[in-house]
């Protein structure tokens, strides 16, 4: 049996998990329309996960995803955290304001937050995902005891390997030109950069899983030449961006509707790990200062949180996370389920074999 067959999901599309973005109301709209809606809760500690699941639960009895982070648990450094607020310092003048007097990791990595697999395992949500990395061996052979499918976001092939080996049941192949934070297991490490089309299809030929296509994704026709490329599903993530029940705000929105939209760019500066964003002011900054060392992820996002929150005080939305893939510019503003609609329409029109939802 297929891995979407298996969920019962009707569409080959994946509402992507976008932390701060996505919500239960966009993931439950997705899901009736069809396709497989996503939540994340790797930015949110383990009530949080609690409540968003429920409330996703309280409004499908559909299969959904919901996506956590497996990143490396960020050590402190005084001294490096000092240097970075140092160097944002003027930045927080410029909008009257301080920079915090100390810098804290806003949130946990799943691989030690045992509150959160206690939830997870409460609730065993159809399919549960991870980025950054993978979790323990135990905690992947209770998630799956519970019945959880299992994905990993894989930016090569030796991520997918380990996927494999690890007992994941699918990858999502995530290409460059991907918007959010870069999956890669280790940012330290060399990044060849594949794009989504080569990427797909030497997953597809090596990894010995079943792959999920995304990064640049936005219509019905890339949705098809995934699916020709071999993948099950296509996932798109700024494509829903726009839609109401995203947790977008409006300067996110203006910004994904204006110029900015044709020149996203990859930034550490913002949370302290490599993601795609719209062009703004932070990432201008931060390719100012491309020579200042970061302080580590997720304890960088703490600064840029409050330089977005102070700068947002006076009017200036161009501080925030407004993270999104190359094909921002072909963005859609309707709701969640008539967009699902209209990109099997386009797959459909562009030769995939899909079936109606």
């Amino acid at each position: 049996m297929s891995l979407l067959a298996k969920l019962g999901v009707a569409l080959p599309i994946v509402q992507a998990p976008m932390a701060g973005t996505s919500t239960p109301e966009l993931a439950a709209a997705v899901c009736a329309a069809g396709a497989l809606g996503s939540i994340a809760v790797g930015a949110v500690d383990a009530a949080g996960a609690q409540k968003m699941i429920s409330d996703l639960r309280a409004r499908t009895d559909r299969a959904f995803n919901v996506n956590l982070f497996t990143h490396a648990p960020a050590k402190a450094d005084s001294a490096r955290e000092a240097a970075w607020l140092a160097a944002l310092a003027p930045e927080f003048e410029r909008y009257g304001a301080t920079p915090p007097t100390a810098l804290r990791e806003i949130y946990r990595s799943f691989v030690e937050d045992d509150a959160m697999l206690t939830v997870l395992l409460e609730l065993a949500p159809a399919v549960v995902s991870f980025h950054f990395g993978l979790p323990d061996a135990d905690r992947i052979a209770a998630l799956k005891s519970n019945g959880c499918v299992l994905l990993s976001t894989a930016t090569s092939l030796a991520e997918a390997e380990a996927a494999r080996a690890a007992g994941i049941d699918a990858v999502v192949a995530q290409g460059w030109e991907a918007g959010g934070h870069r999956g890669v297991f280790d940012p330290a490490a060399p990044d060849d950069r594949l794009g989504t089309v080569a990427l797909t299809r030497l997953l597809v030929q090596r990894s010995g899983l079943p792959v999920i296509a995304a990064g640049g994704i936005m219509d019905g026709a890339g949705i098809a030449a995934a699916l020709d490329l071999g993948a099950v599903a296509a996932q798109l993530g700024t494509a829903f961006i726009a839609c109401p029940e995203s947790a977008a705000d409006a300067a996110y929105r203006a910004a994904l509707a204006g110029d900015a939209a044709l020149h996203t760019t990859m930034t550490d500066a913002i949370s302290g790990r490599p993601a795609r964003c719209l062009a703004n002011r932070f990432t201008a900054w931060g390719e100012a200062n491309a020579g200042v060392t970061r302080a580590a992820y997720p304890i960088a996002y703490d600064a840029g949180k409050a330089l977005n929150a102070a700068a947002k005080l006076k009017g200036e939305g161009g501080y925030g996370a407004q993270w999104a893939g190359q094909g921002a510019p072909l963005a859609r503003a309707m709701p969640a389920g008539e967009l699902v609609a209209v990109l099997a329409g386009e797959a459909r029109a562009a030769g995939a074999q899909i079936a109606k939802s």
